[in-house]
C-alpha cells in the first residue's frame, strides 16, 4: 500500500483541504476497514482519482459511526468500481429478515387463515389415515416442479381434525422453496366478505384478487350453506377461470366430492339446484383430484 498511502498523504497536504476537513479525512484514513480494504484493493484503485476516492472515505466513515435515518437498517461498504472508491450501502441481518418475511409472506398468501399454518412442514405430516394424503402431496409437488404439463390439486376429504389444513400449509411451505406463489384462503370467511362486498361495489376486484393465484387453495369448502350467488358467481367464476387457465386448485372438505355436490345442490332457500350444483363439481373434479384423509383427531392430542 505504499503508493497509495502515499497519495493520499500528499492529498492530504494539499492547501485545496481545510483544517477541519483535513482531520476527519484523517480519522477515516486510519480506520481499522478503511486500512485493511486499502491494503487489499491498491492494485485495482486509480490513484489519479483519489481526491474521489477520499470523499467516499470519508462518506465511509462518517455512516459507520453516524447512521443516519436514510441508512437506517443498511451498513456501508466500500468497493472499487471502475478503478475508484465508491460506496455501497448494504442491508444489515435486521432489514435482510425483514426482507425474507415480507417475500415468505408475498408468496405464502393466507386469507382468514391461522398464522400457525406457516409453520406446518411435510417432515411432520405422519400418523395413520394420512400416508395417502401425503404420498399425493409429495406426488403433486415433484410433478408440479418439473413442469410436467397440467398437474391438478388435491381435494382432501375428511373428518374434524385430521390435518386437512395443516397439509394444505405444508404443501405451500414446500411450494415456496421453489418460488412458488400459492394462496390459502377460509371459504366460508371468504363468501361472507363476498357479501358485504356487494354494497361496496368491489366484488369483482375481490374475486379477480384471488382467481389468477398461481396455486389456490379452499380450505373448509362446504363448512356452510352456500347461497346460489356465492356458488354460482363467486365460486362458479373462480373455478372456471382456473380451469381455462389449467391452474391447480386445492380443496378442504368434511364431505366427500359426492357429499358436497348434494351440498351445493340445496340453496340457502332450501330449493334443488342439481343441475348448477353437477357443474361447480365438474370444475371440481376438474381441477383437483380427490383423497380421503382419515385417522384420529389431533386437536384433542395437543
Amino acid at each position: 500500500m505504499e503508493n497509495l498511502g502515499k497519495t493520499l498523504s500528499d492529498y492530504l497536504s494539499s492547501k485545496n483541504l481545510t483544517d477541519d476537513y483535513r482531520k476527519l479525512l484523517n480519522k477515516a484514513l486510519n480506520d481499522v476497514d478503511v486500512q485493511r480494504f486499502l491494503k487489499e484493493n491498491q492494485e485495482s484503485i486509480n490513484q489519479d482519482a483519489i481526491s474521489v476516492s477520499a470523499a467516499s472515505i470519508y462518506e465511509f466513515y462518517n455512516h459507520k459511526t453516524n447512521q443516519s435515518e436514510l441508512s437506517k437498517g443498511y451498513y456501508p461498504k466500500l468497493v472499487v468500481n471502475n478503478h475508484n472508491i465508491e460506496v455501497a450501502y448494504v442491508p444489515n441481518a435486521k432489514k435482510r429478515n425483514e426482507a425474507k418475511k415480507s417475500e415468505y409472506e408475498s408468496r405464502f398468501v393466507l386469507m382468514d387463515m391461522p398464522s400457525d399454518i406457516r409453520k406446518a412442514t411435510l417432515d411432520d405430516y405422519d400418523g395413520d389415515g394420512r400416508q395417502e394424503a401425503l404420498s399425493a402431496a409429495i406426488d403433486f409437488i415433484e410433478s408440479y416442479n418439473n413442469h410436467k404439463g397440467y398437474v391438478p390439486g388435491l381435494y382432501l376429504a375428511g373428518d374434524f381434525g385430521v390435518g386437512k389444513t395443516y397439509l394444505l400449509g405444508a404443501i405451500a411451505n414446500e411450494l415456496f422453496k421453489s418460488d412458488v406463489r400459492t394462496t390459502i384462503m377460509h371459504f366460508p370467511t371468504f363468501a361472507v366478505e363476498m357479501k358485504n362486498s356487494i354494497g361496496q361495489n368491489n366484488v369483482l376486484d375481490r374475486v379477480n384478487k384471488v382467481k389468477d393465484s398461481e396455486i389456490l387453495m379452499l380450505d373448509d369448502i362446504g363448512a356452510d350453506s352456500m347461497s346460489s350467488w356465492i356458488r354460482d358467481e363467486v365460486l362458479g367464476v373462480i373455478l372456471q377461470y382456473r380451469m381455462q387457465e389449467n391452474l391447480p386448485t386445492f380443496f378442504s372438505s368434511n364431505f366427500s366430492m359426492n357429499e358436497l355436490e348434494e351440498h351445493l345442490a340445496v340453496n340457502q332457500r332450501g330449493e334443488q339446484e342439481p343441475v348448477k350444483a353437477k357443474r361447480i363439481m365438474e370444475r371440481v373434479k376438474y381441477l383437483s383430484k380427490e383423497v380421503i384423509v382419515t385417522g384420529p383427531n389431533k386437536r384433542f392430542q395437543r
